[in-house]
């Protein structure tokens, strides 16, 4: 079972009285476990279909199959339901909540989620472990760097175990030190969790790292390229 199918996608976005084509004619399937990214200039389309991946938004013409559930009919409740449930997201501004510590905004889903206060706490102490923060739980996040708030919103992103993680140029706001330190970090993470990872990016870095590489350009998708180990191990070189 594909993560993610997408069947004969259009998108179209109205501005007063301009009609911007964003998406036309996509059909796609994402491989399950592996790294992914959607890769194209600004403009492409890439964050428009991450969005639609992520029920984010709606197609205006097509099928969107996640987690096995056909989603664009789903009403606003449900698809809200839907993404705390089965979907994980990592923004490139963090989108932390600001009045909360480190340990609160990684805890904020699992509340949402309903899940008990001795079982949260324990979630969290072992995502803050595993990137690297056990001793920053306390923090807010105007106390921490970018890079590590970019590590806080990966932890969040992983608190309810999605099978989907996705994540919107997640380098952008980053040094390219940090930005590697943070691409190795969920690269270990997605292989350890058996989740799969769909990044919109064209950082180089997260190219390199990435299993398959989905080139758009144009609302259309221009090539697919499945690497083997070998071939990712060249082209991170």
């Amino acid at each position: 079972m594909h993560p993610v199918s997408l069947r004969k996608i259009a998108k179209v976005y109205h501005l007063d009285a301009v009609t911007v084509p964003a998406l036309a004619e996509v059909s796609l399937d994402i491989r399950p476990g592996v790294f992914t990214v959607l890769s194209g200039p600004s403009g492409s389309g890439k964050t428009t279909l991450l969005n639609l991946i992520g029920c984010i938004d709606r197609p205006d013409e097509g099928e969107v199959i996640v987690a096995d559930q056909a989603v664009q009919s789903m009403s606003d409740d449900a698809l809200s339901d839907f993404r705390a449930r089965h979907i994980g997201f990592v923004f490139q501004t963090f989108n932390l909540l600001p009045v909360l510590t480190a340990f609160e905004n990684i805890e904020y889903p699992l509340v949402l989620a309903k899940m008990p206060a001795a079982a949260r706490k324990k979630r969290v102490l072992e995502l803050l472990d595993a990137v690297g923060l056990a001793e920053r739980g306390d923090s807010r996040p105007g106390q921490l760097s970018g890079g590590q708030r970019q590590r806080v919103a990966i932890a969040r992103a992983l608190a309810t175990a999605p099978k989907l993680v996705l994540a919107d140029e997640p380098t952008a706001n980053l040094d390219s030190q940090t930005g590697a330190a943070i691409i190795a970090l969920m690269r270990k993470l997605q292989r350890e969790h058996d989740a799969s990872f769909v990044f919109s990016s064209h950082d180089p870095q997260v190219r390199a790292e990435a299993d398959d590489v989905i080139f758009i350009r144009d609302g259309r998708i221009a090539g697919v390229e499945q690497r083997t180990a070998a071939t990712q191990e060249r082209a991170a070189s």
